[in-house]
């Protein structure tokens, strides 16, 4: 690795200036814009250095650092500002190899500039800036040999080599020169010929290894080297250099640097004093440019409070910079200030500064990997802290549960913090329940809370909170002495049967439900199995909700037997007849010894079910059911019973005489189907015109209606008569119509069936040795077949010998199957007779 100093040791030395140190390396901007970079003053050997001598200029390595200073003087500095060498003169010299070679040069020296490839091997070449710009190479002699590069345009004020290109800046401007064709490929000229080049110096940095930065004055330019197209060459270098940016700043340039896309821009500024009215030194200001295609963007400027400043000039400011790191190194002449990129350390304290910390800790969490300085836990506990401050007593409730996680302690001393102020509601809908549990005081201390100032809010944790997280026999007591004072406190009583549910105590529980009504009961007996406990209680139950009553004891009937519920309800009948209803409903049969007791129930609180209770059940008796009936004077559960006991004709009679309801008459006539029923009551209806209506209307296909019509007294009255008749022929037309239609259809498909006999008919049938005479029960076929034989086979499949069948009548000469006529199957003629 190799190093390459030097310094002015010339005879236009300053001499030491006492100035105030300041503490300070920044002053904050007082807006929200969070600052870009961070600063901090390189103090230890740099400060001893700078008490006695005045630093000039400087260069940085990503390992250590190169001071200069006025009393020419080089040190050599490790990364923190440590003394670790120092040389006298200007020299070139090896620091970590082991060459042993250096040179003095005999003329002041104030520019030196080394290939970056010689930086970590031996120098090989290296050019320096005074009157003339010269390049040195070392010899095979081991001796540095000299060559001009450019001179006659003044002093040589800064070079910078990077590649095959250097590019320096004189009197008149910067020249680029082409290591590789020995050419110089551009001049731009500098633009304020007015600022003299000594006082306002030109700043030199590369981009990368075609792009150069230039920084001289109140402008800046980028420049970007290019190839020249082979048809543009003719006498010119290959290379040439386009102005891509260029923009003025608002004060003089001191020095620059990159920083990725952007500049970095150390800048001399003066100002109107406001006590003296001149001009004067202020801070210089360190800004971070976006450079645009004719102008530029300020991202962030800060103003730097640096040791002497009121008495610096623009040439007493460099700026220097670490590619690798992103550190940026403002040199002043009492003082070295480093200016690094802000980590998510320094995001997080502005954050904190700013108290943002809901965005502090999001940040924090993201980077939780990278973050050195700061933990989640401490910037959530800030927040919390904060909020309370705030008096947002819910929100800092509510981050409790993300930030404290689960630390037990934290948590306890946080609901503590809540208790202190008088807050313990606001965290009680957080506190965890499960992984982690606190202690059970924690629990009873917020329930304590609640009871004693808000009972809607105490039920709500009774019944969010599992029963295992609070002593429930202390919270049961407490509720009770509350229920002391005011023992008709719905709420309290609600509650004091969860917290009865939680320890088991279901009795106790089950009564208070009962009294209050609560939906829960059934719930209640169900999970727990309490049905034991109700036997006592059915009536309270029914008289709560008597449809989940029954439902609940019909499903549980093997807990609760039937004559149990209906013994409990004896002094309820209008309840006992809502459970064997609907026991009725489920099962026709299971509550048949109660059926009797159910005609009463039914003409008491329900009649509408009396008539469907009666023609479903098989049960009932009819003789006590008829008295019932009789006695309330139901006449159609009478005529039902009537009917069902086979009086028909008493029956009718009352349907005509008590209902005088000519359809229903006639509807009940229909069903019974009995012609004596009829006959009484078309005598009924003799008289009765209306009656008469009706009859013709309906009885066409029951009765032959000219029995009617013959028995009608002439010059009676009759409503409707004629549409009576017109109907009547209708409805015999109608009939004629439909026996020609079934006429058609049966001789249709007669002849259908008769094609498809005779089609079977005519079809063979198999005769095989393993047939046999359904007579003789021998083979049908003769062993052997040169014996004439005759076999009759009928439409049935059986087979006979024909001299086993017996000699056909004369008369009817048709033979029929003797086992198919035996059986009165059919008989089936023969259809095959085979001979031979």
């Amino acid at each position: 690795m190799t190093f390459v100093g030097c310094t002015m040791a010339e005879a236009e030395e300053k001499e030491p200036v006492s100035m105030e140190e300041s503490t300070d390396e920044s002053e904050e901007d007082e807006s929200e814009e969070e600052p870009k970079l961070k600063y901090e003053r390189l103090t230890n050997g740099v400060s001893e250095i700078l008490q006695k001598d005045v630093a000039s200029c400087m260069t940085v390595h990503e390992k250590f650092l190169a001071l200069g200073t006025h009393y020419g003087k080089v040190y050599l500095l490790d990364v923190q500002g440590n003394i670790t060498q120092k040389f006298d003169v200007v020299q070139v010299c090896g620091l970590y190899s082991g060459e042993e070679f250096h040179e003095t040069f005999d003329c002041p020296i104030k520019i030196v500039a080394v290939h970056p490839q010689f930086v970590k091997s031996p120098c090989k070449q290296f050019v320096t800036g005074g009157k003339k710009l010269l390049l040195y190479d070392k010899n095979w002699m081991n001796r540095w040999k000299p060559s001009v590069l450019h001179e006659g345009e003044g002093n040589i004020r800064n070079v910078k080599w990077r590649g095959h290109l250097i590019a320096w800046a004189n009197n008149m401007g910067v020249k680029i020169l082409d290591m590789i064709s020995k050419q110089r490929i551009t001049n731009v000229p500098r633009d304020n010929i007015s600022l003299r080049p000594d006082m306002y110096p030109c700043s030199l940095c590369w981009k990368d290894n075609l792009t150069l930065i230039i920084g001289w004055g109140n402008s800046v330019k980028i420049c970007s080297v290019k190839e020249r197209h082979a048809s543009e060459m003719r006498d010119l270098p290959s290379r040439y250099v386009e102005i891509v940016f260029q923009f003025e700043t608002e004060f003089y340039i001191s020095g620059l640097a990159p920083l990725c896309d952007q500049l970095v821009i150390l800048s001399y500024v003066k100002e109107i004093s406001e006590k003296t009215e001149t001009e004067c030194c202020a801070r210089p200001r360190l800004d971070i440019i976006q450079p645009l295609p004719e102008s530029c963007e300020e991202i962030s400027s800060d103003a730097l409070t640096v040791r002497g400043f009121q008495e610096n000039e623009c040439r007493d400011y460099h700026l220097e910079y670490s590619e690798g790191e992103s550190l940026f190194y403002i040199i002043s002449p009492r003082d070295v200030v480093v200016a690094k990129e802000r980590d998510q350390d320094d995001h997080i304290d502005w954050l904190l500064e700013k108290k943002k910390y809901e965005e502090a800790l999001m940040a924090a969490e993201i980077s939780q990997k990278t973050i050195k300085k700061h933990k989640i836990l401490d910037i959530g506990l800030a927040y919390i802290n904060h909020l309370m401050e705030k008096r947002d007593y819910d929100l800092a409730a509510r981050k409790c549960q993300k930030i404290l996680g689960k630390n037990t302690d934290l948590w306890e001393f946080e609901v503590y913090k809540f208790k202190e102020i008088g807050q313990l509601k606001a965290i009680s809908p957080y506190l965890p329940r499960r992984d982690p549990i606190l202690k059970p005081l924690i629990y009873e201390m917020v329930l304590h809370e609640f009871l004693e100032s808000d009972y809607e809010g105490f039920a709500t944790l009774i019944k969010e909170w599992p029963g295992d997280l609070y002593n429930n026999a202390i919270i049961v007591q407490t509720v009770v002495d509350h229920l002391k004072k005011d023992p008709q406190n719905r709420t309290l009583l609600r509650t004091l049967a969860e917290l009865y549910t939680y320890d088991q105590r279901y009795g106790k529980a089950l009564e208070i439900y009962l009294t209050l009504r609560h939906k829960d009961v059934f719930q209640l007996i169900h999970k727990h199995n309490l049905f034991s406990s109700i036997r006592d209680k059915i009536v309270l139950l029914m008289d709560f909700d008597s449809e989940k009553a029954v439902d609940m004891l019909l499903d549980n009937e093997a807990k609760i037997s039937i004559d149990k519920v209906v013994e409990e309800l004896e002094n309820r009948p209008e309840l006992q007849h809502v459970y064997l209803h609907k026991l009725f409903k489920r099962d026709h049969h299971k509550g048949q010894r109660y059926h009797e007791k159910q005609i009463s129930l039914y003409a008491e609180y329900d009649r509408p079910n009396l008539l469907p209770f009666l023609r479903d059940s098989t049960h009932c008796p009819l003789e006590k059911a008829l008295e019932i009936c009789q006695q309330r004077n139901f006449v159609e559960e009478t005529v039902y019973l009537l009917s069902r006991m086979g009086n028909s004709r008493s029956a009718l009679k009352m349907i005509m005489e008590e209902l005088h309801d000519v359809d229903k008459a006639i509807e009940f006539a229909k069903e019974q189907d009995d012609g004596e029923l009829w006959e009484d009551l078309i005598l009924y209806s003799i008289d009765k015109p209306p009656f008469i209506t009706g009859l013709l209307n309906n009885i066409g296909t029951h009765v032959y209606p000219i029995l009617l019509i013959h028995r009608i007294k002439e010059g009676m009255e009759i409503p409707n008569l004629r549409d009576s008749l017109v109907k009547i022929l209708q409805d015999y037309n109608l009939q004629i119509l439909l026996r020609e239609g079934c006429k058609k259809i049966l001789v249709a498909d007669s002849l259908s069936l008769l094609k498809k006999m005779h089609r079977t008919q005519m079809k063979g049938v198999l005769v095989d040795e393993e047939n046999i005479c359904e007579s003789c029960l021998s083979p049908i076929l003769p062993s052997d077949a040169s014996k004439s034989f005759s076999v009759v086979v009928f439409h049935c499949r059986h087979m006979f010998h024909k001299d086993c069948l017996p000699v056909p009548n004369t008369a009817f000469p048709v033979q029929f199957c003797n086992i198919c006529s035996a059986k009165h199957r059919g008989p089936g003629s023969a259809i095959l007779e085979m001979k031979k």
